[in-house]
């Protein structure tokens, strides 16, 4: 199955839906601006809004279109926080520090909300989000982040028994879970369509096609495209999982330590009102809680999206649509015999310790990236610090950047073979 069109998006529910085809030109010449971003994903599209909402002269170049890859790809999950406990976090960076990320993740919600409402996006943003347990373990899981959640004084997740659950999706294997109020779902690609729009309404310059090929990183810092040139006297590198080896900095401070993972989604036939109703009953999104997770969601059309599938190996799976058929069957077996009609994938951007990865190559150049699933309500909060620091007041921008991150072991040749291995353990946990 080719996921990757050449010249558009890729073949998906998304693409087919979308409400808009935004096309913009490929740099043709040579271009003198404040901000160059590179990278025309959530990441990127947030920081040239926050930047030009400044007052700065800002660059966007895209190697493909605008939202082509996980932004326009992903599984519309708006997730509270992090892919670690702020525990956990805390450890890593101190208290003081691991609250404030915390109420970033929060505020990071307000301006998503604010940001679909200021620039009229069209991205079926909705809230209410659900957990499933599918074994006792994993209820004293979320019942240890309810707690930690009460603590923090976040009160929008409430523990669900088994027929609690049931009310909300039909999914006979949970034996309980979690509902989580303040996380929900959107449209992916819409709303990275919607914030192309808002950035070119701002006066962003935006180009599509038009890859970055090298990046001299002296001040000001030069890119170099197939057509053109661009000076610029701060860049902020956005690609994350789509990141070329622009320099031997960039290979060695950003690309080692994240890993391209490879996930996928199927969209079934439309299920009609009624058996819609009957699976899930809430319209919530829904995720179970194993390490290699399942997700799925309701589309405005009554479809059903289920994604997983996820591979570490860089291989599609065989038999990719037919299998995740038969995984939404034992979750949902309402839809046992239903059609897939759309079946697409791509990479998500991982770290090591499964959090962001922040920081600077020089003080003039700044990264953020491996959001590891958690890139719908983070990556707009990338954009905001990183452009307070690129206006001089980067404190937030460095309770980020102080997040230890380490390269994933075993260099480019190795380490997914490594992280393959890793992942069967976590699949036999899964199942245990």
């Amino acid at each position: 199955m080719q996921f990757a069109s050449p010249g558009g998006h890729v073949r998906s529910w998304y693409a087919a839906t979308a409400n808009r085809d935004l096309r913009f030109p490929s740099l043709d010449g040579d271009l003198r601006c404040h901000v160059l971003v590179v990278g025309g994903g959530y990441t990127g599209l947030s920081t040239a809004i926050e930047l030009r909402e400044r007052g700065l002269d800002v660059v966007l170049v895209e190697a493909q279109r605008v939202g082509w890859g996980a932004s326009g790809r992903n599984g519309g999950q708006a997730v509270t926080g992090f892919n670690k406990d702020i525990s956990t976090i805390a450890g890593w960076v101190g208290r003081d520090d691991a609250r404030k990320l915390w109420d970033m993740s929060e505020e990071a919600k307000t301006l998503l909300r604010q940001r679909v409402e200021q620039y009229g996006i069209d991205c079926d943003l909705r809230w209410g989000y659900v957990l499933g347990a599918l074994k006792r373990r994993q209820m004293e899981e979320l019942e240890a982040h309810v707690a930690e959640w009460d603590g923090l004084g976040y009160h929008q997740g409430r523990m669900l028994s088994r027929a609690d659950i049931r009310a909300l999706v039909d999914a006979p294997g949970y034996v309980g879970g979690l509902l989580d109020s303040g996380s929900g779902q959107l449209h992916p690609l819409n709303y990275a369509l919607g914030l192309a729009d808002a950035a070119r309404a701002l006066g962003v310059r935006i180009f599509e096609d038009t890859p970055v090929t090298r990046l001299d990183q002296a001040s000001p810092a030069v890119a170099t495209t197939p057509k053109g040139r661009i000076t610029a006297d701060f860049v902020a590198l956005c690609g994350n999982a789509y990141l070329p080896a622009l320099s031997a900095d960039v290979d060695r401070t950003i690309r080692s330590r994240v890993m391209p993972v490879g996930t996928y989604i199927i969209a079934t036939e439309p299920l009609g009102e009624a058996l819609a109703q009957q699976t899930v009953p809430s319209g919530f999104a829904v995720a179970d809680i194993n390490f290699v997770l399942n997700y799925y969601r309701l589309g405005h059309d009554t479809r059903m999206l289920f994604g997983g599938g996820v591979s570490y190996s860089g291989y599609e799976p065989r038999r990719l649509a037919e299998a995740m058929r038969r995984t939404m069957a034992r979750t949902l077996p309402r839809l046992a015999g239903k059609t897939v009609e759309f079946c697409w994938g791509g990479h998500v951007g991982i770290t090591l310790n499964r959090t962001p990865h922040f920081g600077r190559l020089a003080p003039h150049i700044f990264f953020a990236q491996g959001f590891s699933g958690h890139g719908v309500l983070l990556t707009g909060m990338a954009g905001r610090v990183m452009a307070e620091a690129i206006r001089g007041q980067a404190d937030r921008f460095d309770v980020f950047a102080r997040i230890p991150h380490r390269p994933f072991p075993g260099g480019r040749l190795l380490r997914m073979p490594a992280l393959v291995l890793a992942m069967a353990w976590y699949r036999l946990r899964d199942l245990l």
